[in-house]
């Protein structure tokens, strides 16, 4: 009976092994990286800033569009000297983040790969993808379907009392912040999905907290609406309640299973 070789050497890992582990970075490696991730965000965020600013009088022209079409008397003015510069900064800087938003996910992502896994790093180009997507549907919904209705409330609300002769900086103010933050709330089904993939919550409990949910909707759509009239409330919070719906779903398709 021949005895057993023995071997000092180490058993190789399993391929799902180095598939379940993580990059190790020091706290030094994090701020490098994050130093890195703000850099290159706000620098693409200054290009593209830089180049819209040469189209801002068109953009703000077509800005003033839904206002010029829901009232005749419409008609803006600006009241200090730097207003106009101001107004036309702000539209640019508007532009200058949806054109960079492809990248500002992108680095968002890639700051948090190291802790993902091979598999799970694969799905970044398409997260970026929808999020962009996300996004530019939530500016869209905004100025096609929000913002008219909403300025034709706010603009003939006191029927002949007065005429609408709105300052440059306010209506430009208005109009970029409802745009940009509808954006960014349109991004709250990936936002659900990723909080669930990594179990922070389940699809039972974003279907335990519907009504939470629904006063969440319109508390947020009155934070994220710079008017406090019910219509641009109403219109913001409706959506935002579809996205939780559309998010319960998505959370359902990728939460870990339990006895996996």
């Amino acid at each position: 009976m021949s005895a057993r070789p023995i071997t000092t050497e180490e058993p190789s890992r399993e391929p799902e092994d180095e598939a379940k582990s993580g990059k190790y970075m020091t706290i030094m490696e994090h701020l490098q990286e994050l130093r890195y991730r703000l850099i290159v965000s706000a620098l693409s965020v200054v290009a593209t800033t830089g180049a819209s600013i040469y189209f801002a009088g068109r953009m703000l022209n077509f800005l003033k569009k839904p206002a010029e079409d829901r009232s005749d008397a419409f008609f803006l003015i600006f009241t200090e000297p730097m207003e106009g510069l101001v107004a036309h900064f702000r539209i640019a800087l508007m532009a200058g983040i949806t054109f960079a938003m492809p990248i500002l996910i992108y680095q968002t992502l890639m700051f948090v790969t190291p802790a993902l896994t091979s598999k799970e790093k694969r799905w970044v180009y398409s997260i970026v993808f929808a999020a962009t997507l996300a996004f530019a549907a939530g500016v869209a919904f905004a100025f096609y379907v929000a913002l008219p209705p909403a300025l034709g409330f706010l603009l003939n609300y006191p029927e002949d009392v007065a005429e609408p002769h709105i300052k440059l900086g306010s209506y430009v103010d208005f109009v970029t912040r409802l745009l940009l933050w509808t954006g960014i709330v349109f991004e709250t089904p990936l936002l659900i999905m990723g909080l669930a993939r990594i179990g922070v919550v389940s699809s039972r409990q974003l279907l335990r907290f519907w009504r939470y949910a629904i006063v969440g909707a319109f508390v947020l759509a009155a934070i994220v609406t710079p008017s406090i009239d019910p219509v641009t409330q109403s219109l913001v919070a409706g959506p935002i309640i579809v996205l939780y719906g559309a998010g319960v779903v998505l959370a359902r398709l990728v939460e870990p299973r339990r006895g996996h």
